[in-house]
């Protein structure tokens, strides 16, 4: 009963917290800030779904997850997602040699006509999934759409798809990418999430051809002007919606992308309520346009990561590689220390943390990419009691360590250091608030093995870990305060 009790008392207070913050800095609707990248909208407010508010409990308890990309552009090897294809013309978003001059409708066609000669035949669902649950990673978010409007799934709506017969992969069995990899990662005990863009910049509903070149990411005409174009991308954005949560079985998340396009313009409140119909408890993130929808918050870029506690529920998103969030043969991958790090800050702050990967032109995973998520599992493998299912204590955090703590009120001390330090001391110091008198402190992965600490400053309890530690060898290390005789 006093399990029970405590466990209760925990969720009642995670709650509780998540509803008691507001978020820091507001984007208006176009949702950038620097680099196209999402900062944390203000005035987060819990699913009203109830539900959904206690899966977003359950969500917040897997604290890992890989957001799996994938596109047309793959084949130029060069450019991220589909952005080289907004008229939008940044530093970040070049396009490929022969294009980088071409006009706009010219380089349109060039992008579009990716689709016949998109081949994967590399692609290997159960072999991806599988990688990514050795990851450690809870969660898998897919992606069905993203702003260039070709779909990795079997929709009705469009012939601009893997599956339609101008696309030569869409003779294989995996060509419903969504599907395969959504039971795929069902299949290895991941949630199933899938990322939609509501923009489209492929259907003639959004960027409309009648009204002339699109000269922006958004819409190329006025929709209080031309409310009959508008009425037909709302019905054609719902029926792609209502065939993703009906057709690909039970789906934990909706993850929306293209801020430009808010959830109220869409009527996003109807597609919502009939989507938790057939899918009960669905997370629906609207990122950064709230109006009830917003059911988590997603930070964008290591640069946008809250850098310090914050109650609202909250992912922190970035690409593993520097090119952008697909596949691309010029990025430069994080390190798994890198990642590791992100997560031991994400987790100790309040947050969870997707990373983006995807496969190439072929199908197939980066081998490096493959070393960086096993690296990153190992590690999980033995630390993810600090990590899964805890919540921050205070005071969060101090210096390179960072506090969690679980159900049954055992708190975790996570010192992270590169192993690129020329010095890392074996001593360790943690205040003294979060060890009790009667604690004893042990390594997580060591066999339970006490570890020794007296009192510092006052305030500060040393530990000392033994000699026989190789701290260089590993990115993080985690020390257990539990009471005398618990284990």
């Amino acid at each position: 009963m006093k399990k029970h009790m405590k466990a209760k008392s925990f969720l009642t207070a995670t709650l509780f917290l998540s509803v008691s913050y507001l978020c820091q800095a507001q984007v208006p609707e176009g949702g950038d800030s620097f680099g196209g990248a999402y900062q944390t909208s203000k005035n987060w407010n819990p699913p009203r779904d109830q539900k959904a508010l206690e899966k977003l409990h359950q969500f917040q308890n897997l604290k890992f997850g890989i957001m799996y990309n994938w596109g047309l552009q793959t084949q130029f090897g060069t450019v991220d997602q589909s952005w080289s294809l907004c008229p939008e013309q940044y530093e970040w978003n070049k396009r490929p040699a022969p294009y980088e001059n071409a006009d706009w409708a010219t380089y349109k066609k060039v992008y579009e006509n990716l689709q016949k000669t998109f081949n994967p035949l590399k692609f290997d669902p159960e072999r991806d999934a599988k990688i990514i649950a050795t990851s450690g990673a809870k969660y898998v978010l897919v992606d069905s759409k993203h702003h260039d409007g070709f779909c990795f799934f079997d929709t009705k709506t469009t012939d601009y798809k893997i599956t339609s017969q101008s696309c030569p992969f869409s003779a294989n069995k995996n060509a419903n990418v969504v599907k395969v990899m959504l039971e795929a990662a069902r299949k290895n005990k991941l949630w199933a999430g899938i990322y939609f863009s509501k923009a489209d910049w492929n259907t003639p509903y959004y960027w409309a051809p009648q009204f002339g070149p699109a000269t922006t990411r958004s819409e190329n005409y006025k929709r209080e002007e031309h409310p009959e174009v508008w009425d037909k991308f709302q019905q054609f954005t719902a029926n792609q919606l209502q065939e993703l949560t009906t057709d690909y079985g039970n789906i934990d998340m909706l993850w929306l992308d293209g801020g430009q396009v808010s959830g109220s313009s869409i009527n996003l409140a109807e597609i919502a309520r009939s989507a938790r119909e057939r899918q009960p408890g669905l997370l629906v993130v609207d990122r950064c346009n709230g109006g009830g929808y917003e059911d988590y918050l997603t930070p964008e870029g290591v640069h946008e990561m809250p850098a310090h506690y914050l109650a609202d529920a909250w992912e922190a998103c970035a690409s593993l590689g520097d090119h952008g969030w697909a596949w691309a043969k010029t990025s430069k991958n994080m390190s798994s220390e890198t990642v590791i790090h992100l997560l031991v800050k994400a987790v100790a702050r309040n947050g969870n943390l997707v990373i983006g990967i995807g496969p190439d032109a072929q199908g197939a995973l980066d081998p490096e990419v493959v070393k960086i998520l096993n690296e990153i599992g190992m590690w999980l493998k033995v630390n993810g009691e600090a990590i899964y299912n805890t919540r921050p204590i205070k005071p969060y955090e101090s210096g390179n360590l960072f506090f969690t703590t679980n159900q049954d009120g055992t708190v975790y001390a996570i010192s992270i250091h590169s192993k690129a330090d020329s010095l890392i001391s074996n001593k360790v110091r943690i205040p003294s608030t979060l060890v009790a008198m009667n604690s004893q402190i042990s390594l997580v992965g060591f066999k339970g093995e006490k570890l020794h600490y007296t009192p510092v400053d006052g305030d500060m309890i040393e530990i000392t870990l033994p000699s026989k530690i190789n701290l260089k060898a590993i990115p993080a290390v985690s020390f257990k305060i539990s009471k005398r005789g618990d284990k």
